[in-house]
């Protein structure tokens, strides 16, 4: 819009100049010279700025189209030029027409809503908005949820994997395999267990060959170790991994516990083992140079005293799994630090006075 009334501006001077061949040759000989100095800006193709643009279409109103050969552009383009800032002259700010836009806080509010109560439909959500005050409509609510990709009440009834393993996280343990290739290219398989209420994780012995006798053995050791629990097993998660046979589900069986499949390919259901095997990959395996079974023992019993008793853990807001009370300090104590396997992972703790 600047630029248009900047046009007309110019052209009205233009047009205040007595006419005559005098006056054109002048008016030529500026665009000649104008054009001069947008030459001289860069080598190459010349780059025309929008004020460029706005003087020559208005002197090209000026000069006859027989003199118009002293443009550096085409007679079209600068047909076109004065076409542009004629319809830039009429633009103006349009009216929107239809609703006016949803509040982004209905908005947001309508979403918590929906997720925090996956069985309320579409009027259930007007109506507690309405509680509140706020008039919103079934529609409205509607196009929300889907824009988000929240279903009707029935698609979003019922928790999600990872709700149900919150709420049950007490008395559920997660179990997994993962394999450590060593120096000499041998596998060796590693059987853990996770603690999801406490997030205490439990490395037992590696193998060669994780067979029958091996697998049932350790979860006799670990059922026998869980029995000073306060709360008992109720739950146990495993894959359906071939390695698994029918009396290790039935050790845990005969100690009150259900044991859960995941389904297949399904690795989000035992998203607390499958994260567990990478953070120890990430913080130890992938930087250590495994010699063999002895010592992949070593490090992973190394590793498993760090974890339960000295690392933070983000999904306990960052406590330690074997968490206790810490004070706090007025004044910021001297800290020494503590090395784990040779420098790998490092232990802070203040030095008592």
């Amino acid at each position: 819009m600047l630029f248009s009334l900047l046009y007309l501006l110019v052209r009205a001077i233009f047009r205040l100049a007595p006419p005559g061949d005098e006056f054109e040759r002048e008016v030529e000989i500026m665009v000649l010279r104008h054009q001069v100095r947008v030459l001289r800006r860069k080598d190459g193709r010349p780059k025309l700025r929008r004020i460029d643009k706005l003087l020559l279409a208005a002197a090209s109103r000026i000069l006859p189209r027989d003199r118009w050969a002293s443009f550096i552009v085409t007679p079209a383009t600068l047909l076109r030029w004065h076409r542009e800032l004629a319809r830039r002259k009429w633009t103006h700010r349009r009216k929107l027409c239809g609703r006016p836009p949803i509040d982004p806080e209905i908005y947001a509010l309508v979403c918590r809503v929906a997720r925090e109560n996956p069985r309320w439909g579409y009027m259930r959500i007007q109506g507690e908005c309405r509680k509140l005050g706020i008039r919103v409509g079934a529609t409205t609510v509607k196009r929300i949820l889907g824009r988000e990709g929240l279903g009707p009440a029935p698609r979003r009834d019922g928790p999600s994997w990872s709700e149900f393993l919150r709420a049950q996280a007490e008395g559920i343990l997660a179990t997994d395999f993962f394999t450590v290739e060593t120096v000499f290219l041998r596998t060796l398989y590693v059987l853990f267990f996770i603690e999801i209420g406490s997030r205490k994780l439990r490395f037992l012995t590696s193998t060669r060959n994780p067979d029958t006798a091996f697998v049932t053995q350790h979860a006799r050791n670990l059922s026998f170790e869980l029995q000073d629990r306060d709360r008992p097993l109720r739950f146990l998660i495993r894959d359906r991994d071939s390695k698994y046979p029918g009396s290790f589900d039935e050790v845990f069986r005969s100690e009150g516990a259900e044991v859960i499949l995941t389904p297949i390919r399904s690795p989000k259901a035992n998203s607390f083992a499958e994260r567990s095997v990478r953070t120890v990959r990430h913080e130890v395996l992938d930087l250590t140079l495994v010699l063999g079974r002895r010592h992949l023992d070593q490090i992973l019993a190394a590793y498993e005293r760090h974890y339960n008793s000295q690392r933070p853990h983000r999904g306990l807001d960052l406590r330690v799994p074997e968490s206790y009370p810490v004070a706090p300090v007025d004044e910021v104590p001297q800290i020494e630090r503590h090395d784990i396997l040779g420098g790998l992972i490092h232990e802070y703790h203040a030095v008592t006075a």
